[in-house]
């Protein structure tokens, strides 16, 4: 009876009413935590920008759970369930194109590497001129792959040892350099960017 923007509604003013009646009426009916989800949906679906595939893998997995929520509460006349198997499909379809375009990317590998096998003794500048581009990126690839975990492995050594002294009552801190707070956002942040290794290794 009272709402935000009057149907028939865009994507887009959907989403404003989520947010705009979420404290008063959504709050109630889903888990808290899934105001997130609205407002990543509305971040990238409302604002004109393009998305990677990715990012698009992310919206939909935000949009599953966001169906998944609500179907608790009921089915809507079997709206809910058609969306949520459509919104599934759109996501197995990207994940079996990735997983496609990451085998050709393998074969591919494997294939410069049974050359390079082949012909053992071609290493002048002739060899170089066949794919020197492969090699740089190849070892461009491992040098950011290694930063990445160097970095992650340095910051999860600094965290701990700055949590580990403000929890133990024996330790003298004599220069802090963060605060509790900080720290433990920091490790909220390490978690998301771990679990996004993690994905990508998997893939």
């Amino acid at each position: 009876q009272i709402v935000y923007l009057k149907p028939p509604w865009t994507l887009a003013n959907l989403l404003k009413c989520y947010k705009k009646h979420w404290m008063a009426v959504f709050d109630y009916v889903v888990p808290r935590g899934l105001l997130s989800t609205i407002e990543c949906l509305h971040k990238h679906l409302c604002t004109g920008k393009p998305v990677d595939s990715s990012t698009v893998r992310i919206l939909l997995q935000e949009s599953k759970k966001l169906l998944h929520a609500f179907s608790s509460r009921s089915d809507y006349n079997g709206v809910l369930p058609q969306a949520y198997a459509e919104v599934n499909k759109l996501y197995q379809a990207l994940t079996e194109r990735d997983l496609s375009e990451d085998i050709m990317v393998l074969s591919e590998n494997a294939v410069c590497e049974k050359m390079e096998a082949m012909t053992p003794n071609l290493q002048n500048s002739e060899e170089k001129k066949l794919h020197p581009s492969f090699h740089v990126a190849q070892e461009n690839r491992h040098q950011e792959i290694w930063s990445v975990l160097e970095g992650v492995w340095n910051t999860i050594n600094l965290y701990s040892i700055e949590i580990f002294q403000k929890l133990d009552p024996n330790t003298v801190t004599v220069t802090a350099k963060s605060s509790f707070e900080e720290a433990f956002l920091g490790l909220q942040k390490l978690l998301a960017a771990v679990n996004d290794i993690r994905e990508g290794i998997s893939r």
